[in-house]
């Protein structure tokens, strides 16, 4: 017996030396509990949730980026968290700061629905409320050197223009990671050293406002001091005349010469017998980690459960009057929770083949899936041989029904359109590469793009969404699902698909947006043609701007002439001459990226109507046929036929 345990208190042993070794602050710069949102009870649903996502956020934080954000559970018991890390802390050192924090704010904040704590390190932040992708600056605190400099005016122009040349390197990064340090030597022969983040959930925009109310406060907090720092939710800057980041290197440079060697030795030895005692701890525990991730499943499925008859009230008995909409899948009807919340309820065929594990499983993966460019999963209920979905409302229905309507897409104007763009461009992107998992959406079309309250556009409709290994790059189908003029070819013809099919349908719905109109027909009753076609022939004309929605007043003609360019970037029929969606992302943030010239797009000839079929977690949109808002079934016009698969995934 004595022997056996031998192992696992080597592992205790280890852990703790190096959780020792890893943890450079113990004390939180600063912390706060929040009263504002309410409290919560020792056995609430909320403290329930709040121990599940305090307990596995660290573990989950991403190893490359340190930036992770969680939701569990529903309405007001809901817990959304974020953790992030400093953008030049190693892993180790970061999932043992979150780690603390949470530890921290546990025994700080025992009951508050909302809390934040600060260390040097890291940051971690949960609350009740929804706050992913929105600009937070308060509260704020500074903190500031107790030695000044000399020459405190031009000192202070030095920072302030070493912040701004890494505030836009830092706005410029993507949705893992918008961090940036840098050094400037001054006018005195003092080098200044700085670091600027923002939370990677941010809008480039919202990063570069934050920053900027940060900076502003540099003359209160820190004028003429030899170091200072702004801390806020979204975003912190910190400046210092000794370099205070990239700790290792800056170790290893002290180490010198003489001592490189044992320095190396004792590296080498410690690593070795750290790896061979983790070694023993994996196969020891493996079994337990095992039924832990189990239990942890378990519990997020419960958490997003709905009964039945919370539902049937929300909906009033799925009354006629609250249905948005009716497709093959069902039918989709508008609700509201005792709460005061507005939700989406999508009531799945009872002719579903699909099993109850697999609709379980699927409605799990959605879930994860969290980006302000998203439509929400809220919840699902399995009783009665109901299988229902919950989504978040969004109220501004589908796209189509502003840029192909001839009287709302009058309002489109080309700010609106390029914002709408840009978002559903980020959107992909998530999906593509910042997620956890590797979706490909396989049905992006204006129909499935929602407008909430502000037109900002949310993808919806992940029915015939296939999940992919982070190292996969394509995959073959023997049932082609989709919509014909969205689809790429080599998925149309062959069945192989992959995010370059993605960006193709992404292609088609730029140019469908800068031209209010449908990819399949084009100009008058006498001279129709397809959308890329007169796109392309246009471009090698030089009259792209003859692309442009006649109804759209203002707006730059460079940006105009962009969009258009990476629409037939993104349509060209060779897969591997489209873009990916981080150059996409990149060209649209970008005023001096050069776009390569794109070749000849690839077209499709006209095909007859297919009726529309849906499977199980197929079309949520947000329209009507009568052009009624929310969310609900377009049924498709007859140049909007569709091929769905039929059998579960």
């Amino acid at each position: 017996m004595a022997s056996s345990r031998l192992p696992l208190f080597l592992c205790s042993i280890v852990l703790q030396l190096v959780a020792h070794t890893i943890a450079q602050q113990d004390t939180p710069l600063d912390e706060l509990c929040l009263s504002e949102m309410g409290n919560f009870t020792k056995k609430s649903k909320y403290k329930a949730n709040l121990d599940r996502v305090l307990s596995t956020i660290s573990s989950n934080t991403k190893i490359s980026y340190g930036f992770y954000t969680a939701s569990y559970g529903r309405n007001n018991d809901q817990v959304n968290a974020m953790a992030l890390c400093r953008g030049d802390v190693n892993p180790n050192s970061c999932r043992s700061c979150i780690k603390t924090s949470a530890v921290e704010l546990r025994k700080h904040c025992p009951n508050q629905k909302e809390a934040v704590i600060w260390y040097d390190y890291c940051m971690l932040r949960y609350s009740n409320r929804y706050f992913f992708g929105n600009m937070e600056f308060g509260p704020w605190f500074w903190m500031y050197n107790l030695h000044n400099v000399s020459d405190a005016t031009t000192f202070n122009r030095d920072v302030a223009t070493l912040l701004n040349i890494l505030k836009n390197k830092a706005t410029s990064g993507d949705n893992c990671r918008k961090f940036a340090t840098g050094n400037a030597t001054t006018t005195n022969s003092l080098t200044i050293y700085a670091l600027v983040q923002c939370t990677p959930d941010l809008e480039k925009q919202q990063c570069i406002d934050c920053l900027n109310n940060a900076t502003a406060l540099l003359p209160k907090c820190c004028d003429g001091r030899q170091g200072g720092r702004v801390i806020a939710p979204s975003c912190n800057f910190r400046y210092e005349i000794g370099r205070f980041y990239d700790l290792t290197t800056k170790l290893l440079k002290i180490a010198g010469k003489k001592n490189h060697t044992i320095l190396i030795t004792v590296i080498v030895s410690v690593v070795a017998s750290v790896i061979l005692i983790t070694g023993i701890c994996i196969f020891l525990r493996v079994g337990k980690l095992k039924l832990e991730d189990e239990n942890v499943e378990e519990t997020i499925a419960k958490s997003l459960q709905f009964d039945f008859e919370t539902i049937r009230v929300a909906t009033d008995n799925f009354s006629d009057a609250n249905k948005l909409g009716q497709g093959g899948f069902g039918a989709v009807y508008k609700g509201m929770l005792s709460n005061g919340e507005t939700i989406a309820v999508k009531r799945l065929s009872k002719n579903s083949k699909q099993g109850e594990i697999e609709f379980k499983n699927e409605v799990l993966l959605l879930a994860r899936l969290q980006h302000r460019n998203l439509v929400r999963l809220l919840g699902f209920c399995l009783e009665r041989k109901e299988r229902i979905l919950v989504y978040e409302f969004v109220p501004n229905a589908s796209l189509d029904h502003f840029i192909f309507d001839p009287i709302n897409r009058e309002h489109m104007t080309w700010e609106k359109r390029y914002k709408i763009i840009e978002g559903i461009a980020r959107g992909l992107l998530y999906l593509h590469e910042d997620s956890r998992l590797r979706i490909i959406h396989r049905d992006l079309k204006a129909s499935n793009i929602l407008l909430d309250s502000e037109m900002n556009p949310k993808i919806s409709d992940f029915g015939m969404a296939r999940l992919f290994e982070m190292d996969q790059t394509h995959s073959d189908t023997n049932r082609v699902v989709g919509t014909f003029g969205y689809m790429a070819p080599e998925y149309v013809m062959h069945g192989r698909f992959s995010v370059k099919s993605d960006i193709f349908s992404f292609g088609v719905l730029v140019l469908e947006i800068v031209s209010g109109q449908k990819r399949s027909s084009f100009g008058t009753e006498e001279e129709t043609e397809d959308l890329l076609t007169y796109a392309w022939r246009n471009w090698n004309e030089g009259a792209a701007l003859n692309l442009m929605d006649p109804t759209m007043r203002g707006g730059s003609t460079s940006e105009m002439m962009k969009c258009i360019h990476i629409g037939l970037l993104c349509v060209q029929e060779n897969v591997s001459n489209r873009p990916g969606m981080a150059s996409v992302v990149n060209m649209l943030n970008g005023d001096t990226v050069t776009l390569p010239a794109p070749s000849k797009p690839a077209f499709f000839m006209k095909c007859s109507v297919i009726p529309e079929t849906s499977s199980p977690l197929d079309v949520i949109t947000g329209s009507t046929e009568s052009g009624g808002h929310g969310i609900g079934n377009v049924p498709l016009s007859k140049n909007e036929a569709s091929i769905t698969e039929l059998s579960p995934r």
